[in-house]
């Protein structure tokens, strides 16, 4: 009550003084406070509202409604993902008669092969779209733009296509096997990048048949290869000189001792196979003659037998980083993840246990140098679905003393993630990583749901909730610390 006298008190003295003087100090004094808090609270909301910053645009399979969605991933206080979309102009597939299958990026495009059931005679073929992020190097350092939306440029489904099921990149251009074709197809992106409006051209090489795998070494030589098992056919390999324009020219063709050849990669200027039995691997031929056949050598590298069933061990496809080639062989308690040191004069076979349960399968091998400079291989435990238990995703570092001999790789991490939803070729899981190898994303198809991992932590960041079956991923772009 006293204090209330007070300042009525106080109030009618400074009435009487404004009276006599013409001066206001009262609304002098209330305007100085009332700005003094205002500057307060507009720097208080100003350093409560972080800008948000794209982290990278995310492309996922969705195999329930055979299409490609795509979503922005925003930093704020934590990741989060825009409303995913189905990508603009993407082509009608008939979900119970085709299937979307492997798909690359290369310099802000994507390719994607599509097979059908009927061994390529309804609509097989390829899906070329522009992801709609811009690059803009700086030498030493880029900015990246996310302005436009991804949409199709181009594709090319029919008869004609021979129900392609693998797809490759070497050196930034895409290559896909059309396996009733007897041969693949180059798409060199950059082509598009230099004349948007012109025509996609592509250029058709002979080589390989029935379920075709490939390495094309410096965009010079194709090496593909025939599954058969058994047969004239089986264990061979068809080499032929790549052109743009495409070639039906097979230069010459060798057999493997071992047939059904399920992988081929390139690495150290060698060429690795993936037959029935162990690795296989020769020098690259740079320029492919005929009469170059009697200078091919082929070496051979055991994986060991199954304890159970006394097969050989195989392997079924390859990564490659820096000088290595790695890929992972049996399963259950004897799973592992191999490495080759491809620029030895003979490549040994260093080991990694993964220790999965029995039932599990190691799928979907990827490799990243993370923004902290660790070489980290991924690797998830995958079943089929009808076998209920847990599966995992296994990280190894693949250089724990950083001196780029990969001989002391070990198991870093087991994490227990969602499940997936396999169906024969389908619905395992996948994982990605943005430019800056700073997050890694992954599926999970059985429950719907894209994980973000940070991978300087190791530790998951988010969980998107996604429609449909979220199967193979595609990352493009990074973080952009000017915009």
């Amino acid at each position: 009550m006293r204090s209330l006298q007070l300042k009525l008190r106080m109030i009618v003295l400074l009435s009487f003084l404004a009276s006599i003087t013409g001066v206001k100090p009262i609304l002098v004094l209330a305007d100085q406070s009332n700005y003094a808090a205002t500057g307060k609270q507009e720097k208080a909301a100003s350093s409560s509202k972080k800008k948000h910053r794209t982290v990278c645009r995310l492309f996922f399979q969705d195999r329930e409604t055979k299409t490609v969605k795509w979503a922005d991933i925003i930093s704020s206080d934590s990741l989060k993902m825009g409303t995913p979309a189905v990508i603009e102009g993407f082509p009608k597939v008939d979900a119970k008669k085709q299937n979307l299958v492997q798909m690359e990026n290369s310099l802000g495009t994507i390719l994607l092969g599509v097979r059908d059931h009927e061994g390529g005679e309804n609509q097989s073929g390829w899906i070329f779209i522009t992801s709609g992020v811009k690059e803009e190097s700086h030498g030493n350092h880029s900015h990246w733009f996310y302005k436009t939306h991804p949409k199709v440029i181009a594709s090319k489904l029919d008869n004609q296509q021979g129900n392609p099921a693998h797809l490759y990149r070497y050196e930034g251009v895409f290559y896909l096997a059309n396996d009733r074709k007897s041969g693949y197809t180059r798409l060199n992106p950059q082509a598009y990048l230099d004349q948007p409006t012109q025509k996609i051209k592509t250029g058709f090489h002979r080589g390989g048949g029935n379920h075709i795998t490939l390495a094309v070494v410096d965009g010079k030589t194709g090496y593909a290869s025939w599954i058969d098992g058994g047969g004239p056919q089986k264990g061979m390999i068809d080499v032929t000189r790549i052109s743009p324009e495409g070639n039906k020219e097979i230069a010459y063709s060798f057999a493997l001792p071992s047939g059904a050849i399920h992988g081929a990669t390139t690495c150290a200027e060698k060429v690795f196979f993936a037959p029935a039995d162990g690795i296989y691997w020769c020098e690259a031929d740079l320029n492919p003659l005929p009469q170059n056949k009697t200078n091919v050598k082929i070496h051979y590298l055991t994986l060991g037998k199954d304890e159970e069933t006394k097969k050989p061990n195989r392997t079924g496809a390859f990564s490659t980083h820096r000088n290595h080639v790695l890929f992972v062989s049996s399963k259950g308690a004897s799973a592992r993840l191999c490495l080759l040191n491809a620029k030895s004069d003979r490549p040994v076979v260093i080991s990694v246990s993964l220790k999965m349960l029995e039932g599990n399968s190691p799928a979907a091998l990827q490799v990243i140098k993370s923004a902290w400079g660790k070489r980290l291989a991924f690797v998830f435990h995958n079943h089929p679905t009808e076998l209920e238990q847990n599966e995992y995703l296994s990280i190894i570092d693949l250089d724990p003393n950083a001196d780029l001999d990969f001989q002391d790789a070990k198991l870093l991490k087991k994490i227990k993630v969602g499940p997936s939803k396999v169906e024969g070729h389908y619905g395992h899981h996948d994982i990605s990583f943005d430019q800056a190898g700073r997050y890694g994303f992954w599926s999970e198809p059985g429950a719907g749901k894209i994980k973000a991992m940070s991978l300087k932590t190791l530790e998951l960041i988010n969980t998107f909730t996604v429609s449909g079956t979220p199967t193979k991923l595609i990352t493009i772009g990074q973080q952009d610390r000017k915009n």
